[in-house]
């Protein structure tokens, strides 16, 4: 078999992986309760459905020979936005909940543990 075929078929898979990933992302966003576990489902949806298609994206550009030289620039930018998201994914996601927290706007009823809460009142109780 062609290596260039294992690249897209590589690739391609991948991309369904990504697929699943926002599915999944989609009903969690429906089904969860609250803020702070819906933006776990958006986290999930960002980091399997936006990176993992990514790199299948630049594999399947890799592989692909009717693009020519171009292929390569196809697969860099994937690649380069795939790391992108990778970094600035889980820091979006902590600002909104750090906000979130902050702000008082999502509160979650039974709290069990809250620490930073703790934090600002100095440690007692």
């Amino acid at each position: 078999m062609d290596p260039a075929w294992i690249l897209v078929i590589l690739g391609e898979v991948l991309v369904a992986i990504g697929v699943l990933c926002d599915l999944v992302a989609a009903i969690g966003m429906l089904r969860f309760p609250n803020f702070y576990v819906r933006l776990h489902a958006a986290t999930v949806g960002t980091i399997g459905g936006a990176f993992v298609p990514l790199v299948g994206a630049a594999l399947i550009a890799a592989g692909s020979e009717f693009l020519g030289v171009y292929r390569w620039f196809m697969a860099g930018a994937a690649l380069v936005t795939a790391f992108l998201v990778l970094i600035l994914a889980p820091a979006g996601s902590h600002a909104l909940a750090r906000a979130a927290h902050r702000s008082r706007a999502a509160v979650v009823k039974p709290k069990v543990v809250d620490h930073l809460e703790e934090d600002r009142r100095g440690g007692e109780g």
